[in-house]
């Protein structure tokens, strides 16, 4: 017989005490995680299987009641707030818990996307994240990250993001929702070798992981991945694993049946192409796409969350931190000399020419847009281009046609190298930079756009002597930098004290790196032939929490050629374009279309080379209709309907601990005698040297057992901010707030907050949780004086289903109206904690005269109490499974219908891996189907005239 154990029971395995987190049902029996509450293991995580240990659960119906003789009823109320805390919230509970408290502020449309995440109509926790650039995706992520975590479905997430922006989400995810996440960047994997052993998985290593998807290709994680499941994923940036025969495709076709609730986030979240939006769909949930490819508009309801910058419910509360951007200027630079000489030779033998150009290759149409593209870069840009195509040719034996190449090619060569000192866009970039202050003893920062590698640093080694700057003040960030590198020099950007001031950058910043902390000017040096590259770089500074009016400048080459000077002006057009979506719709992307940047430069080219015309490949805004394409429909899952979604509702603060701090403070005080005192890791009798500066900031010497809990924080984090030696917690949010700007103003040398806010999912509070769990003795219950007439009995009911998570909840007090037999339970049913604590008078404020008289007379009493609840949860069990039922009846049906469907296909390697997603769903719906309850005693509450042990002693003196 499987033992009968449900998370939140307490067990006996090799005679410790650990506390249930989950309990899993597999083929190998029962998977239990457990967290140790015993001394010996105390702060451990481990995990079981019935058929290899004895597990023994205490059993509820025996537990013995104890009188609390602490002050105030200390050590009772320790005990249930981390009871409390324990007890995940149940899967479907429509209120919000968590997310709350992050520290950011919370936007409506934001809760809207953590709702829709978690809304049980969807068999998982399961989105796609596509609202436009610059609406806080991050902070979205974070937020349902919070609530699954405080759901029991949060123990092991991966964040897999863009290299570059690594250490900014770690950042996010640790100072702004204390989830602290281990850094896997080439560093930090290092560090990972030097830990663990060569052939443990990394993954399992550590519970909570932030990796690039470069990094996750190499072969040793991508075997790792396959043995490894997660309760939650994130991919960043997901736009990048669509294309079904590429190699992100498949890592992500890999983790995602091998989690629980997976987040996926893109601005552009497809390329044009259904099949590549599809892709994407199905890996959310196979059965939302048909075995034909075709896409559900009600499932895309459920799975896609999509808004703009002008959508009311974004537009209502972006108000000033969110300043809205002034007019772009695009300023027209007349052509050198030198420039001019150079635009001829393009126009007249290249682009232009009497007969056919000198390009010896194929597209030979196309290939001389892409010297002139070069030449509109800078001149650093064409010569490395010449170069490159020259060594090309020359790599095998020449023929006539090429060798007419080379010598064209010589020719611009030539011509280049005169005009290499003497650019006009860069003059006028000089000169725009002078007029908005940009200096070594001045606050005003630039980001400067170009997109070749030559001319960032042909920018960066100018603008040090033109505008006399130390070599720090200039920075280039590229994609040849190493993953640290370009994580210091964003970092670093962000903060008021950092010296650069001209940030220079190629298209690798154009995508997820928050720029506008301490800049509002962006320059285009050169022009993304693509609306969605040119929004994705304004979208750097141009985003919410952006105080100062971002300006967009672009600078235009005009040369004195009318042909190509004519042919230029249809990037004053696409410039044009973008302001106006901009205006009208918060996003430029469905004017071409296309929802990929390249395939937008290829549709320009052709418009340059007289293949296409520009209305027909760019259209205005007052153009676009319903059926023009993916992004249309898009565009419809976020339209105002009849009924709109109820305004999130969260649940109150603990009624025992109103602030996070006091438990944190009271835990301390009830483990160590004397906490102000200097720290000892002995156990009683010393203390954390704790300090309450009285102005929200505490600060306390963390014991041993609680450092070792700490070294997953960011290192970074713990290496600014000494964390091991004394760790400082802000207890206020305003106060919090201040710290986090405070990261990034002039006397701050680190970007990390110097006081950590303390939110409800801190990992100190844990901590502390367990260390109050572990003061009670073996399977007891705590006995206290409330406001009742009759001896209660508190209880939380809960009903989990085969995965081990819980599903249902009720907060129960137990009366009896014959309380000398113990007969006619009265059952009192709460949807809270909060209720059934205000119901007996149990909270902050509680006197303890004494100890309770003889407590062991009240063991008969819960031994009934915990029988009657027992009973009652069987009702409730059958509820939950009856409303489960009718929940996966519906996805049975949608997944019997694919598959039959599927039957009309001709099978493939593709069709077959969709089956076997298929499968893999119809096992997590017989999984969905309720499993265990269990009833657990909380607390016995005895009316205000039970007497003390004093009292009774005193009594019998008489």
């Amino acid at each position: 017989m499987p033992i009968t154990v449900a998370p939140g029971s307490v067990v006996l395995v090799r005679d410790e005490e650990w506390l249930v987190s989950t309990v899993e049902h597999t083929d190998d029996g029962q998977l239990l995680t457990v967290q140790g509450l015993s001394d010996l293991v105390r702060g451990t995580t481990a995990t079981f299987y019935d058929q290899l240990d004895t597990i023994v659960p205490l059993d509820p119906h025996d537990a013995t009641p104890v009188a609390d003789a602490s002050p105030h009823y200390r050590d009772a109320r320790l005990w249930l707030e981390a009871t409390l805390r324990k007890t995940p919230i149940p899967l479907g509970e429509p209120t919000l818990a968590a997310s709350q408290y992050a520290l950011a502020k919370r936007l409506r449309y934001q809760y809207s996307a953590v709702q829709q995440a978690l809304d049980p109509k969807n068999l998982q926790p399961r989105i796609l994240l596509a609202d436009a650039v610059g609406l806080g995706k991050t902070i979205e992520i974070g937020m349902i990250l919070s609530e699954l975590i405080r759901r029991g479905r949060g123990e092991r997430i991966l964040i897999v993001c863009p290299r570059h922006v690594l250490e900014q989400m770690q950042n996010e995810m640790w100072s702004r929702f204390a989830i602290p996440f281990v850094r896997l960047d080439s560093v930090g994997l290092q560090r990972v070798k030097q830990k663990i052993p060569a052939n443990r998985n990394p993954f399992s290593w550590y519970k909570r992981v932030i990796i690039s998807m470069d990094t996750l290709k190499q072969d040793r994680f991508a075997h790792d991945l396959h043995r490894h499941e997660w309760n939650a994923v994130v991919i960043d940036e997901s736009h990048n694993v669509t294309g079904d025969t590429t190699q992100n495709n498949r890592l992500a076709r890999t983790l995602a049946p091998n989690t629980d609730a997976l987040i996926l986030a893109s601005a552009t979240p497809h390329n044009g192409n259904r099949k590549s939006f599809a892709e994407l769909i199905r890996l959310l949930e196979p059965t939302a796409v048909s075995p034909h490819g075709d896409l559900d508009k009600d499932d895309l309801k459920r799975l896609v969350k999509r808004r703009h910058r002008n959508d009311p419910e974004v537009s209502s509360v972006a108000g000033a931190d969110w300043a809205e951007r002034k007019p772009p200027q695009n300023l027209l630079v007349s052509a050198t000399a030198a420039e001019d000489a150079v635009a001829d030779e393009l126009d007249r033998v290249w682009l232009h020419p009497a007969g056919s150009s000198p390009y010896s290759g194929a597209a030979s149409a196309l290939f001389p847009w892409t010297i002139a593209k070069a030449f509109l870069s800078s001149p650093a840009a064409l010569r490395q281009t010449i170069s490159e195509r020259r060594r090309r040719i020359t790599a095998h034996p020449v023929t006539p046609d090429q060798q007419l190449e080379i010598e064209a090619l010589d020719r611009l060569n030539d011509l280049n190298d005169a005009a290499f000192n003497s650019s006009a866009k860069y003059d006028e970039l000089v000169r725009y930079l002078r007029s908005i202050g940009i200096d070594r003893r001045r606050p005003e920062r630039a980001v400067v756009f170009a997109e070749r590698v030559a001319t960032l640093h042909w920018l960066r080694d100018r603008l040090l002597d033109d505008l006399s700057l130390p070599a720090d003040h200039v920075a280039v960030l590229h994609g040849g930098l190493s993953d640290t590198e370009q994580q210091q020099i964003v970092e670093s950007f962000k903060q008021s004290n950092s010296p650069i001031r001209v940030l220079v950058t190629g298209d690798v910043a154009s995508e997820g790196v928050n720029l506008h902390q301490q800049c509002h000017e962006l320059i285009h040096f050169d022009i993304p032939w693509s609306l969605i590259r040119i929004e994705q770089r304004n979208g750097r500074i141009d985003r919410y929490g952006q105080r100062h009016s971002p300006h967009i400048t672009t600078l235009l080459l005009e040369p004195s050629s009318p042909s190509f000077r004519g042919d230029l002006r249809v990037l004053s057009r696409l410039l044009k374009r973008e302001q106006e979506a901009h205006e009208a719709l918060g996003d430029a992307a469905s004017l071409m279309g296309r929802y990929s940047a390249s395939a937008e430069e290829e549709d320009i080219k052709q418009v340059l080379a007289g293949h296409r015309d520009f209305n027909d490949v760019v259209k205005s805004v007052d153009e676009l209709s319903p059926e023009d394409s993916l992004a249309c429909l898009l565009a419809t899952l976020n339209a105002p309907v009849d009924d709109e979604p109820p305004s999130a509702e969260f649940t109150e603060p603990s009624p025992l601990y109103p602030r996070p701090v006091d438990f944190l403070r009271e835990a301390l005080e009830a483990y160590y005698t004397t906490p102000s005192a200097a720290p000892t890791d002995s156990g009683r009798g010393g203390g954390v040297s704790w300090r309450d500066h009285g102005d929200g900031i505490v600060e306390f010497v963390p014991p041993a057992d609680l450092r070792q809990r700490l070294e997953v924080l960011p290192q970074s984090y713990l290496r600014d901010r000494h964390v091991l030696e004394r760790f400082s917690l802000a207890t206020d949010e305003t106060v919090a707030q201040e710290q986090l700007a405070r990261a990034l103003t002039d006397d701050s040398d680190s970007s990390w907050p110097e006081a950590h806010y303390l939110s409800p999912l801190h990992p100190v509070l844990d901590w502390a949780a367990d260390r109050a769990l572990s003061k009670l003795s073996r399977n007891a219950v705590y006995v206290v004086r409330g406001t009742v007439d009759l001896p209660t009995v508190l209880a939380v009911g809960t009903v989990t289903d085969r995965r081990g998570l819980v599903v249902a909840a009720s907060w129960m007090c137990i009366r009896f109206l014959n309380p000398e037999k113990l007969t006619s339970p009265y059952i009192t049913m709460h949807t809270s904690s909060a209720d059934m604590l205000a119901e007996v008078g149990i909270g902050a404020d509680m006197s303890n005269p004494g100890p309770v008289a003889r407590p062991d007379d009240l063991k008969p009493l819960v031994t009934r109490a915990m029988n009657a609840a027992d009973e009652e949860l069987t009702s409730m069990f059958k509820a939950a499974k009856e409303n489960t039922q009718t929940r996966i009846a519906a996805w049975n049906r949608k997944t019997v219908a694919w598959q039959e469907d599927s039957q009309t296909l001709i099978p493939n390697h593709a069709l077959r891996v969709r089956r076997t997603s298929v499968e893999e769903e119809k096992q997590l719906i017989a999984d969905m189907e309720p499993q265990q309850k269990l009833a657990r005693p909380l607390l016995v509450v005895v009316p205000q005239t039970v007497p003390t042990v004093h009292e009774e002693r005193a009594h019998a003196k008489q």
